[in-house]
């Protein structure tokens, strides 16, 4: 099945997030302290918003994501990305991977207390984070496809944790908003869903007797309703509410 470069940015934040991706992964190098962004923003908002809404942050709010959507898909060659990368064992060590080194960075710094540059220490290991990981998914984007990285973002797996924890104690219940079906019988098999999806997921396969799409690697970005042919895709709750 053939990917569709379809648009993606359907916000400004979307189209433009990207900038701080590269602010803080470089000019992180400079001014350390930008690094705090990425512990205070980026992993406090994903944390939380995961416990009412999945991966709606991987969609609609990483500045990755921007970069990978609004950047590297018109360069990339969006081919179907290796069913290897999206193996629980690559994903769960890559996750093991990265606790180990980020914890073992974070007790350095804060074993060696030295007063006033602590900040810039610790911020420092989040700006080198970034870095790091722009060096590697950058290729993957370009070569593979724009969210090849995302299949196995630790990121995206402590996502999917607290997506899970927020079900299990029901704070999510009616905030979980997920791909929508309006009528399964309107549907036509074109496969538009599966071709333009960021992460390469087949909905018109998976759609449960709510009419809901479970997938918890499911980003909501929207691309497949706006690519809809029959426009009988939306992202709702079980409550209804758009």
């Amino acid at each position: 099945m053939s990917n569709i470069k379809a648009n993606r940015t359907f916000t400004i934040w979307r189209k433009y997030g990207w900038l701080l991706t590269i602010i803080i992964a470089f000019g992180g190098l400079y001014e350390h302290k930008l690094g705090l962004i990425v512990p205070f923003f980026v992993m406090l908002g994903l944390m939380i918003t995961s416990l009412f809404n999945g991966r709606f942050w991987c969609g609609n709010v990483c500045p990755h994501g921007s970069l990978y959507d609004s950047v590297l898909l018109r360069f990339s060659k969006n081919e179907d990305i290796p069913k290897s990368l999206r193996n629980k064992g690559v994903i769960i060590a890559v996750f093991i991977l990265f606790a180990i080194v980020l914890g073992t960075r974070v007790y350095k710094v804060f074993s060696n207390f030295s007063g006033l540059d602590l900040l810039d220490k610790f911020g420092f290991i989040f700006v080198t984070t970034y870095l790091v990981v722009l060096l590697v998914s950058t290729p993957l984007a370009l070569f593979i496809a724009p969210r090849t990285w995302c299949q196995f973002c630790p990121m995206g797996t402590i996502q999917k944790l607290f997506g899970k924890l927020g079900q299990n104690i029901g704070i999510s219940k009616n905030t979980n908003k997920k791909l929508t079906i309006l009528d399964k019988d309107q549907c036509i098999k074109c496969k538009k869903c599966a071709k333009v999806c960021p992460m390469q997921l087949q909905p018109y396969l998976e759609f449960n007797e709510q009419n809901q799409f479970d997938n918890e690697n499911c980003i909501k970005c929207n691309t497949c309703v706006n690519n809809c042919p029959k426009k009988i895709l939306t992202i709702k709750s079980l409550k209804g509410e758009r």
